[in-house]
């Protein structure tokens, strides 16, 4: 599983997380069995990944991640 760093426990729920798997970073929701589970950051669907490719994510990570939320929120608003 993932180590600690200085963003906490990556396997808090709720933290801001980055999947080398899939090279996104998301929200940890849980775990289902084996694997983690994850959500984008601001909502929508979650998916499933190997916890050892899951790490605390960077600043710069959950950055982007906050603002590809607010995109998606502004292009809902805008149609």
């Amino acid at each position: 599983m993932a180590s600690r760093s200085s963003n906490g426990d990556p396997r808090r729920r709720g933290a801001v997380v980055y999947d080398a798997a899939s090279g996104r970073a998301g929200e940890y929701v849980g775990q289902d069995g084996a694997h983690a589970v994850l959500r984008p950051v601001g909502g929508g669907g979650a998916w499933r990944t190997d916890p050892d490719r899951v790490r605390a994510a960077t600043l710069a990570e959950r950055l982007s991640a906050g603002v590809q939320a607010a995109n998606r929120r502004a292009r809902r608003w805008s149609t």
